[in-house]
């Protein structure tokens, strides 16, 4: 007992020392894999890159992207920008001045050379980007407002500024639910009627695998 307590009381005194993990799986099925990142000004992230991805950043960053090859990249983003990577083992470095912090989803499928566009989306979504791997898009809802029937397949979202919200589907039955800022969820695909209950606009990015 006492050298268990001992070894407890030495952990708790190391504790301010011990280093916090920089990647957080957040989700994980048989469709993505989603790691959230954060990288403190010159530090490094290392990625073997197994598969293809799509990278949502949280804020405005600039980054190095150093390749395999040893090729080196400077690159800037702003808040909510979406960028598409294949499988290829990279470094990330931060090369700002404040926390690199970004989303990375992974797909795990071979993908599909199905292209959706807007096919079932709201007509106020914007769609980033979309190849084999997964369909990209932007949502945006307003406070109190409702957005008309539209359809979703399965879907990573990324909440930058979150809202309570209603869905009412095709059977007629609703459901409230809330997307918190900073909150990355995994949503399944259906036919809805979206209503922003809140006083604050939603904004989030949705990654649609295929």
């Amino acid at each position: 007992m006492k050298s268990a307590i001992g070894f407890a009381l030495l952990c708790i005194s190391l504790w301010p020392s011990l280093p916090f993990p920089k990647d957080i799986e957040r989700i994980r099925n048989n469709q993505v894999l989603v790691t959230e990142v954060v990288l403190a000004p010159d530090e490094t992230e290392k990625l073997a890159a197994d598969h293809p991805s799509v990278t949502v950043y949280w804020k405005p960053a600039s980054f190095e992207v150093i390749r395999s090859s040893g090729n080196k990249k400077g690159v800037s983003v702003t808040e909510g920008e979406s960028l598409f990577d294949a499988a290829e083992p990279r470094s990330i470095k931060n090369t700002g001045p404040g926390e690199l912090r970004y989303t990375r989803v992974e797909f795990l499928g071979t993908g599909s050379s199905e292209i959706w566009g807007t096919a079932g989306l709201s007509p106020k979504y914007k769609v980033l980007l979309e190849n084999r791997y997964a369909r990209v898009y932007d949502i945006r809802i307003p406070a109190h407002t409702v957005e008309p029937q539209h359809t979703h397949h399965d879907r990573v979202v990324v909440c930058l500024s979150g809202a309570t919200l209603k869905h009412r589907y095709a059977d007629g039955h609703e459901e409230e639910s809330t997307l918190k800022t900073g909150e990355t969820a995994w949503r399944r695909g259906g036919t809805h009627v979206g209503q922003n209950l809140g006083d604050t606009n939603l904004w989030a990015i949705a990654i649609e695998p295929k």
